[in-house]
């Protein structure tokens, strides 16, 4: 499905980056790292986990794996144990060691600068690659992980719960130097107000500030109790 231009929806994309991003300023990753490789691999062991597991794993497995030549000669089974509350622990555990193989021998050890090079890795798809590509490369970057999918969507910003629609959605509406902060508020607005489950807009007293925009698509048909 191709995305055509629509004023509306850019003012609607501007209007959420002016309301969220000083309620969320911080252009930071969750996951705990201390540079560049410790991003990568704890971003790949982030899918469909929340950041909090991931960070309960990752002291230990970079205690023993502290760059990508130890990583790339680890027992896989080792690893697995390691990282085994993270969940996909088998299929993450052969991932991260040979997404370290192939930082090793492509690149010298380093996490590529290019998405290209990025999305080539084992693991990674384009939230990861564009989170690791704007943190550590300081490149814009649109991250439509599970919080940023749910929050565009109720919104109407973008038409489904498509990964890959909702970033071309931003990226054709949305100036590229406001991607990444746009990325970061909508991920915490989806974190912590309009949550999968009794989001803020379904209970008393909710101090949304994108009540008045939102159409709140899905939400009242999940949520009976919501009004309107």
């Amino acid at each position: 499905m191709s995305v055509a231009p629509n004023p509306a929806i850019a003012a609607r994309c501007v209007e959420v980056y002016n309301r969220l991003v000083p309620r969320w300023p911080d252009q930071r990753p969750l996951v705990h790292h201390r540079n560049c490789f410790e991003l990568l691999i704890a971003v790949i062991l982030s899918a469909q986990t929340t950041d909090e597991q991931v960070n309960a794993v990752t002291p230990v497995l970079f205690a023993r794996y502290p760059d990508a030549w130890s990583l790339a000669g680890a027992d896989i089974e080792d690893v697995a144990s390691i990282i085994h509350p993270v969940g996909f622990f088998n299929a993450k555990a052969r991932h991260i060691v040979r997404t370290a193989q192939e930082l090793v021998t492509r690149f010298g050890g380093k996490v590529p600068d290019t998405m290209e090079d990025l999305l080539s890795l084992p693991g990674v798809g384009r939230k990861t690659a564009n989170l690791v590509h704007s943190a550590c490369h300081d490149a814009p970057g649109i991250i439509v992980d599970t919080h940023v999918l749910r929050v565009l969507y109720r919104l109407g910003i973008t038409p489904r719960r498509d990964p890959g629609i909702a970033e071309e959605t931003v990226r054709i509406h949305l100036d590229p130097a406001l991607h990444t902060a746009f990325s970061y508020a909508v991920n915490r607005h989806g974190k912590f107000v309009c949550m999968a489950r009794k989001p803020c807009c379904t209970q008393e007293h909710c101090e949304c500030p994108l009540l008045d925009l939102c159409p709140r698509r899905d939400v009242a048909r999940r949520h009976p109790e919501t009004p309107g």
